[in-house]
């Protein structure tokens, strides 16, 4: 892991953050104007991004999860605790995707079902949540921050 400085125009902010993003995993981007208050100062945590092989199988990701019936159980909860109109947080979006994939690896092999469709839709969205701009396989990145954030939480 390491650290990110970059000074940029502001009207580049986005454009320089986007290509960060996407060449690295990064943690959050914090911006600061510079003493001129002509750029801006961009710092974030980086680390180099996993390749392919590095992606966990379902097996690996999902074998301390609790039970899918237990998932649903808590996403259910969770929703009727929670008042109309908040927003959901990192937690929420990544135990529904996670879900959804699970519930989707029991669709026969090779089919497209309703299961599948919600899982890739659910997966892509924490994926925009996380990384905007990045290309890898949505439901491979879910099972990832699953195995590295939430299973050793439970």
């Amino acid at each position: 892991m390491f650290e990110i400085r970059a000074i940029c125009d502001p009207d580049d902010t986005d454009r320089v953050t986007t290509a960060l993003k996407a060449a690295f995993t990064t943690g959050e981007v914090r911006q600061y104007p510079t003493r001129d208050g002509k750029h801006t100062r961009l710092y974030l945590t980086a680390d180099h991004r996993p390749t392919p092989a590095h992606w966990p199988t379902p097996e690996q990701a999902y074998a301390t999860a609790p039970g899918i019936n237990s998932e649903i159980g808590w996403t259910a909860r969770f929703l009727a605790d929670t008042a109309c109109f908040t927003e959901l947080g990192r937690e929420f979006y990544l135990r529904k995707a996670a879900l959804l994939d699970r519930i989707a690896l029991l669709d026969e092999p090779g089919t497209v079902g309703d299961a599948t469709q919600a899982a890739d839709a659910a997966a892509l969205y924490l994926l925009d949540l996380d990384q905007p701009g990045v290309i890898c396989d949505p439901r491979a990145y879910v099972r990832q921050q699953y195995a590295r954030t939430l299973t050793d939480d439970q």
